[in-house]
């Protein structure tokens, strides 16, 4: 078993427990993935009982590091440290299938990273042919540059993506702090994305994993789930947003749990993911049910000259 040890598949979708898992995720499972035949298959019952059921807890892209604390019958107990969680103080706990993990990256003091800023874009092997299918924010160390290519370190050794498809930065999280406007410009990238339970890749989001994502493209890594994205930030007044400000959402007409967070847009108006059968879109609040359950907000981004 490996302490340390990172996704070799373009997504590894973490799971509750090993027996959250249905026959019908088996293209979910295996490696490589299939993340495109699996989200076909679904119904929207069997889409829905993802939720429902509590059958998934989030995602994790290739190459990206993640701690093993056991393994049992080919699946693997991990913890996702760049995913913040109350669930657990290391990050963000749950199950993964072991053939979806490998050797951990040897990452070279000073690397410079190629951090996807495309939808998708392929893995391309020394030999120039399509390995994989890489999502939106998948972040690899850059071993050295070739033309139109980087070569990127990768668990799997050396491979190539396309300059074009890449943003460089000096670290694994963007260098480049993004505004709150850049933060909505991210999300508007995936209007019409079907919304997916635990999503975090441009395959499917959910709400949370569509602000943690539209963020974090903007050089701001904030925890992964709602309810912790509310206790974090900086606080602002439902009468002083700005885009690019994270809103959040309570049962009760706001005095409840938080179940909801999306992005505020400008002009009264929000961009999210909303629910399982919906995609990704921009509403006016004012006059739906999101009005009376709007409870606070947050900034995660800075204004130009703003304190780091």
């Amino acid at each position: 078993m490996r302490e340390k040890a990172a996704v070799n598949a373009g997504v590894a979708t973490v799971w509750t427990s090993p027996d959250s898992a249905r026959d019908i995720d088996a293209p979910a499972l295996t490696n490589p993935v299939y993340i495109t035949e699996w989200l076909d298959s679904l119904t929207h019952e069997t889409r829905l009982a993802l939720c429902d059921e509590n059958r998934i807890q989030t995602q994790v892209l290739f190459g990206q590091e993640v701690l093993v604390l056991e393994e049992r019958e080919g699946w693997s107990h991990i913890i996702v440290p760049d995913q913040a969680s109350s669930k657990d103080k290391r990050g963000y706990p749950g199950w993964v299938p072991s053939v979806q993990l490998g050797e951990s990256n040897a990452l070279t003091e000073g690397n410079s990273f190629a951090i996807v800023k495309a939808e998708f874009t392929d893995l391309v092997t020394e030999d120039d042919k399509g390995e994989m299918v890489l999502s939106f924010l998948t972040s690899l160390s850059i071993e050295k540059e070739e033309g139109d290519q980087l070569a990127v370190s990768t668990p799997l050794g050396t491979r190539y993506v396309k300059r074009e498809d890449v943003y460089i930065s000096s670290s694994a999280v963007s260098d480049q702090k993004g505004s709150g406007l850049d933060i909505v410009r991210s999300g508007e990238a995936f209007l019409d994305l079907p919304y997916l339970w635990g999503g975090m890749s441009s395959y499917g989001f959910d709400c949370s994993g569509f602000s943690y994502s539209m963020c974090k493209a903007n050089g701001y890594v904030i925890p992964r789930d709602a309810g912790d994205q509310a206790k974090e930030g900086k606080g602002v007044p439902l009468d002083e947003l700005k885009p690019g400000d994270l809103l959040f959402f309570a049962y009760e007409e706001g005095k409840g749990s938080i179940h909801h967070v999306a992005i505020y847009y400008g002009d009264g108006k929000m961009i999210h993911s909303p629910n399982t059968g919906k995609t990704i879109e921009i509403i006016t609040i004012k006059g739906t049910y999101y009005e009376k359950e709007l409870c606070a907000a947050r900034r995660y981004w800075q204004d130009a000259g703003d304190a780091s």
